[in-house]
């Protein structure tokens, strides 16, 4: 039996200001608490958020509205963001889409500022944007790494805030959602693509580096968490354990933002009553 479903997803999983990860992996604080009640959920959400984004993207693209979403998509290796975009990004018109996804820096991004290569894919109005990995690398991967000297990275957390509230002045709602895995899941997910052939194209070596540093990941992601979930850009924390229950929260997480942007179709600027009469009077079949 699924469990009553709170007044907002957002509201269950959001970090509140200068707290961290509050969630374990394997939580379901709200909505299904299996697998079947989540796919069945998940179709009802999926149409409404298609009808919604597609009013988004109908007023940003034909009505001259400025408004855009920007969903961030975090986590240690195998969390899911692939999946992600796959299960929840896949209820959508693609039209309405921009998915960026960032990898390592190549030399000419390293010779700019760390927001350099983010900012050229910043949404434009009506869309929905997706980032696989983000400007949080910049605050993970290089603290953990030890890339840069602590003064620079530790700057970060101000500029990124910064960032994403100009962000949302210029009309551009933006959505972080921590993709949260354990360790032992994570195992059995880097065997299954081990052991799989139509997996292995999935493995990297490098994984296993990354994983023997868990503890030190972690207090990253919760240092991230905690400076950076604002007013202006919260951060969700996503229990990733379980696949079925990580597409189910991020979709409502959307669907709850779409719905209280309340996109608006674009007003038809002809007279639709004298467009039938003319469409009667040239249809070639009558």
């Amino acid at each position: 039996m699924a469990k009553k479903k709170a007044a907002s997803v957002r509201d269950s999983l959001r970090v509140r200001p200068g707290a961290g990860i509050h969630l374990s992996p394997r939580d379901t604080p709200v909505g299904p608490a299996s697998k079947s009640d989540a796919a069945e959920s998940l179709a009802e959400t999926g149409t409404r958020l298609a009808a919604v984004q597609e009013a988004l993207w109908a007023e940003g693209v034909f009505g001259g509205g400025t408004r855009s979403v920007l969903l961030v998509l975090q986590g240690m290796d195998t969390s899911g963001k692939g999946g992600t975009i796959d299960h929840v990004c896949g209820l959508v018109n693609p039209q309405g889409l921009r998915i960026a996804s960032f990898k390592k820096p190549t030399r000419a991004e390293l010779r700019h500022d760390f927001l350099w290569r983010i900012r050229k894919q910043v949404p434009p109005p009506g869309y929905v944007g997706v980032f696989d990995r983000s400007h949080y690398e910049d605050v993970l991967v290089v603290r953990v790494e030890s890339l840069v000297p602590e003064e620079i990275w530790s700057a970060r957390y101000d500029q990124i805030n910064d960032f994403e509230a100009e962000l949302a002045a210029a009309g551009t709602t933006v959505v972080k959602c921590f993709l949260h895995i354990s360790p032992e899941e994570q195992k059995s997910r880097l065997v299954a693509r081990l052991e799989d052939p139509q997996k292995q194209w999935k493995y990297n070596p490098g994984d296993i580096q990354a994983r023997s540093k868990w503890s030190a990941y972690q207090q990253a992601y919760d240092a991230a968490l905690a400076r950076c979930s604002t007013e202006a850009a919260p951060w969700y924390v996503i229990p990733a354990d379980r696949k079925w229950y990580r597409n189910w929260a991020v979709a409502n997480i959307l669907l709850e933002t779409l719905t209280e942007l309340d996109p608006q179709l674009p007003k038809p600027d002809y007279d639709v009553a004298a467009e039938l009469a003319r469409l009667n009077e040239a249809d070639p079949l009558s």
